[in-house]
């Protein structure tokens, strides 16, 4: 994506780039150091992992992570683990575009779905999958820790 508005996304790839989005990611991961976030990134991108990142006038506001996935109840689809917008940049349709784009991308890429999992406290966030994308909720997601 690249318009008019000074707005582009792209796939970030290179360590600097990597980098740049720590402290945008860091806003959703609160428990991530750049040293883990270097060293969970470097495992999950050989897992398929990638992140895409939306600049407006090339300043980085909002990032995404996602994998290619596939199984049973979604087929073959994209899972978003990630997205989040610089909190000075939040409520200016950022995230919007750049799911807006995820789902084009996916689209054109060969997926059935667009999936993710959002906090149960996040109630905001989960108005804006339903209430501006017609995501639907459609199951709970459960854990154990070890």
């Amino acid at each position: 994506m690249d318009n008019s508005t000074g707005e582009t996304v792209q796939e970030l790839i290179h360590k600097d780039q990597l980098l740049e989005a720590f402290p945008i990611m860091n806003q959703l991961r609160t428990d991530l150091t750049e040293e883990t976030y270097l060293a969970l990134l470097e495992e999950m991108r050989e897992d398929g992992y990638s992140l895409f990142a939306l600049y407006k006038d090339n300043q980085l506001v909002s990032v995404a992570g996602l994998s290619w996935r596939v199984n049973f109840y979604n087929k073959r689809h994209v899972f978003i683990y990630d997205l989040v917008t610089d909190h000075a940049y939040r409520s200016y349709g950022f995230g919007e575009k750049l799911l807006s784009y995820i789902h084009n991308w996916a689209k054109e890429n060969g997926a059935e779905y667009v999936a993710l999992e959002s906090g149960i406290h996040r109630s905001n966030a989960h108005r804006f999958y339903e209430e501006k994308f017609n995501y639907e909720k459609w199951c709970y997601s459960f854990r154990k820790e070890l």
